[in-house]
């Protein structure tokens, strides 16, 4: 595994000399059953029965009008569970399976992995603990009530900032003394190999479906696909199928937060250098002496002060660009899209929502432009009315 997980200078395994047998074990059964026949087959029918794929490519009229282009949505948030982390845990999880694995652990931030591994937990009749920072746990309370719902137990992590940096510290944790039973399912394509490659592999369904889309109702690739990024695993899942399209341009969207002249955002591709977290290189937001700055994002999903190694490599060698919408005009857009198109975008994708917007007027009217609505916001109505609720009519 010396060599493998590498994106140019990004990636590797930079873990305690513990983990190593069981990121091998993952390695070698990811390896031997990602094109197995049978394992492909069972994830398709669960992708297709269960989860709800494919999910709809939809034209937004208002969009269109607004940004003077041809805006189209892949509905990742109409899949079961409200969101595109589904993918990854249907794939994880029947990989734990067939691994003989009878507990699962997973951190999340705005509660969607969590309550997508809570989900197929209960499906496969599996054990399920979920690491949640306290901050996160408070501005996500329909989320968690969901996973204990489905039988998960939660377990807030306090201290630091209380977000999905420090949910993921104490997953590791845990895991560094359970590795013999338990199958850690890590949320996006951030952390030690082989998790980037694997879930990228599990979710470039997106891309796939939305190249395909594009191609039946268009009848030509788009100008752009756009996606917000945190850790990045939606916006690795639609770019996919489009990195070898040179043609298309490939936008990644961070949390700006208070804005890029602040110390309150979570952009870390614009704002950070490369350094070590969580088991991989990449860029990270540090300072001078490699202490890891907190981040800050309205979306508790982008608020991470890291990035996935491919993320790295795609901006280093210029083939995606990365940019920065900030908390004031993602709740812009959360309103805009609920009165305009009836849908409460996840404040996470309406990063990549906002983005588009401010680029209105610089696109010609036949240009096509794919987003990716990685999740629906049902679980950000409070927060939004906690903000913004004056400006509701």
């Amino acid at each position: 595994m010396k060599n493998k997980g590498r994106y140019g200078q990004f990636g590797g395994y930079y873990v305690p000399e513990v983990l190593i047998p069981a990121l091998e074990e993952m390695d070698e059964a990811f390896e031997r059953f990602r094109d197995d026949e049978g394992f492909c087959a069972e994830l398709e029918r669960l992708l297709t029965d269960y989860a709800g794929r494919p999910t709809p490519l939809y034209h937004s009229q208002a969009l269109s009008e607004k940004v003077g282009a041809q805006v189209y949505l892949k509905r990742e948030d109409l899949l079961h569970g409200g969101a595109h982390k589904l993918n990854n845990t249907l794939g994880q999880g029947l990989l734990a399976h067939y691994m003989g694995k009878k507990k699962l652990i997973a951190e999340t931030g705005a509660g969607q992995h969590g309550l997508a591994t809570a989900t197929i937990g209960a499906m496969m009749g599996m054990e399920v603990k979920i690491f949640m920072g306290a901050t996160d746990i408070e501005r996500q309370m329909p989320n968690v009530q969901k996973m204990k719902l489905l039988g998960a137990e939660v377990i807030p992590v306090v201290g630091a900032s209380g977000t999905l940096k420090d949910a993921i510290n104490e997953a590791l944790r845990y895991w560094t003394a359970h590795v013999d039973d338990t199958f850690y399912l890590f949320g996006t394509v951030a952390g030690p190999h082989p998790y980037p490659s694997m879930v990228r592999k599990f979710q470039e369904v997106i891309g796939i479906e939305a190249r395909g889309q594009c191609l039946e109702k268009i009848g030509r690739l788009p100008e752009v696909v756009a996606a917000c990024v945190g850790g990045g695993s939606n916006a690795m899942g639609i770019f996919a199928a489009f990195i070898n399209d040179k043609d298309v341009r490939l936008v990644g969207v961070e949390a700006a937060g208070y804005g890029l002249d602040t110390d309150k955002h979570a952009a870390t591709l614009q704002k950070g250098s490369v350094g070590v977290l969580h088991g991989a290189r990449s860029y990270i937001l540090q300072d001078e002496n490699g202490q890891v700055h907190e981040s800050h994002s309205v979306s508790a999903g982008l608020d991470y002060p890291g990035v996935g190694p491919e993320h790295s490599f795609l901006k280093d060698s210029d083939r995606a660009e990365y940019v920065g919408a900030t908390d004031e005009e993602v709740l812009d857009t959360f309103l805009f899209m609920a009165k305009s198109e009836g849908i409460f975008p996840a404040f996470e994708s309406a990063h990549a929502v906002a983005w588009v917007i401010s680029q209105a007027g610089k696109f010609k009217p036949e240009d096509i432009i794919v987003i990716n609505l990685s999740g629906r916001g049902d679980k950000d109505v409070d927060a939004f009315i906690r903000y913004r609720g004056e400006t509701i009519k």
